[in-house]
């Protein structure tokens, strides 16, 4: 086999490794989206949700955009989308990507009203959708940033468009958009305005944009490309057979190949990938949206079942003799409280899980409630001890009842602060767990490539999960 067949061999072998672990993230995104979607059906279909239409109102958006996250995945379309100033040329970028000048363009500012999405096939095995926005710095400043907010949360992957130094305007919404989640790409147009030494110094300077900033590093070479979307026209010289000499105006065609090329890369190597973590931080925000409206709406309803069990235990454990049914007993109220929350919160919830919460809210609060079940043991002996020999010592009965009404305040307040801590954990980890939306991103983001765009965004955004 000669040099060039082993090259090729061993290209064709890396991509179909990036085929498969692409699939394989998709197919877990998918899988993760189902369940969330399942379980929340499951709650319709045994009435724990018809007994409160409020909260079917208010969880009814999130719902709705977890099905259309689903529906993304399974069209396998990826959303590309630019962003910049006016005048910059985002529409002429992406009608050079496509060959054809389909959305409008113009010298004035704001041809853009409204965001515009058009499809693009650039190979057989890649469906895309383009979508072009307003300038960022036009009127109606909020309304623009709010439908700017919804394309971002929509998009896999983002453009963004300058056409020289950058502004502060810009440099602010870069940032804000580098903190989307979102890969980047930064797109340096009308390189044909600039003369070589001036386009080098301008990339020298696109390259330095988040040094010294802490929420961002400096930009790798290959996200940032130099295009010339709509060149202006040239005058050129032409000379005639019969000796006389016009002058012509003459447009140059659109300079984007290398842009084209790095985004079929991206698409090809992780397209997939970035379609799947799209898809589950969408999912994350959904339902942690639904988790905080659920516990808001149900906030009374949790302190009272949080008080009935504090109530319940303290009272059991100062009228039990035995101090090891004591430490058993709370224990068991402990798994029962949390469990009642899970069900107050409609959200899923076994026995193993909830001894998985408890450990961790034992392990998480400092010792103190380590420190709750060691006195509670220590209290639960000496009373133990004064029942045991209260026949033969009437007095021991003083005794008995100190150390009972002390473990059961000791053990009532640790009934309430795993309540409330509880309350917390179901908030913020209802997207953990097997197949939760959280678990699946750490996954993936723990398995990316370092010559992928996806490493790269982890390692900038610093993302742990």
């Amino acid at each position: 086999m000669s040099i060039l067949e082993r090259v090729k061999a061993k290209s064709v072998d890396i991509m179909s490794v990036y085929r498969n672990v692409q699939e394989t993230h998709l197919n877990r995104a998918r899988a993760s989206l189902r369940q969330a979607l399942s379980w929340y059906g499951y709650l319709r279909k045994s009435g724990q949700l018809s007994s409160n239409p409020e909260l079917v109102g208010l969880m009814k958006p999130e719902l709705e955009a977890l099905n259309a996250t689903l529906n993304k995945l399974d069209s396998n379309v990826i959303r590309i989308a630019v962003f910049g100033l006016v005048s910059r040329g985002k529409s002429a970028v992406l009608n050079a990507l496509l060959g054809d000048k389909i959305l409008q363009t113009g010298p004035l500012n704001g041809v853009t009203q409204w965001p515009r999405s058009v499809r693009w096939q650039p190979s057989d095995k890649v469906l895309v959708e383009l979508i072009d926005t307003p300038g960022l710095d036009e009127i109606e400043g909020e309304s623009r940033a709010d439908m700017a907010r919804e394309v971002v949360h929509q998009a896999d992957l983002i453009l963004f468009v300058v056409s020289g130094d950058i502004t502060r305007t810009e440099y602010q919404a870069l940032l804000q958009l580098r903190r989307s989640q979102k890969p980047l790409i930064l797109v340096f147009n009308k390189i044909d305005l600039y003369p070589d030494t001036d386009q080098g110094a301008i990339y020298q300077n696109l390259q330095q944009l988040g040094a010294g900033h802490p929420e961002a590093k400096p930009l790798l070479p290959d996200e940032i490309v130099m295009v010339a979307a709509e060149p202006a026209a040239m005058e050129v010289r032409v000379e005639w057979p019969d000796g006389r000499v016009t002058y012509e105006w003459e447009t140059p065609p659109p300079q984007v190949d290398e842009l084209k090329e790095i985004i079929l890369n991206i698409l090809n190597r992780e397209g997939r990938s970035l379609l799947a973590l799209n898809a589950l931080i969408q999912a994350r925000d959904a339902e942690a949206a639904i988790a905080q409206k659920t516990i808001d709406l149900r906030e009374k309803e949790a302190e009272e079942i949080i008080w009935q069990f504090t109530k319940y235990k303290a009272l059991a454990v100062m009228l039990n003799p035995i101090a090891f049914l004591d430490i058993l007993g709370g224990t068991v109220a402990d798994l029962a409280l949390i469990r009642a929350l899970a069900r107050l919160y409609g959200l899923p919830m076994t026995s193993y899980e909830a001894g998985k919460i408890l450990k961790t809210i034992l392990f998480s609060s400092g010792g103190l409630l380590l420190g709750e079940l060691g006195s509670s043991f220590l209290l639960g002996l000496s009373k133990s001890t004064a029942a045991i020999t209260s026949a033969d010592n009437p007095s021991n009965i003083t005794a008995f009842a100190g150390s009972a009404i002390a473990q059961a305040g000791i053990a009532g307040y640790g009934a309430y602060s795993v309540g409330k801590a509880a309350q917390v954990y179901l908030e913020k980890g209802c997207t953990w767990g097997q197949l939760g939306a959280s678990s699946v991103i750490q996954e993936i983001l723990s398995q990316v490539d370092q010559n992928t765009i996806l490493y790269r965004l982890r390692q900038e955004l610093n993302i742990k999960y």
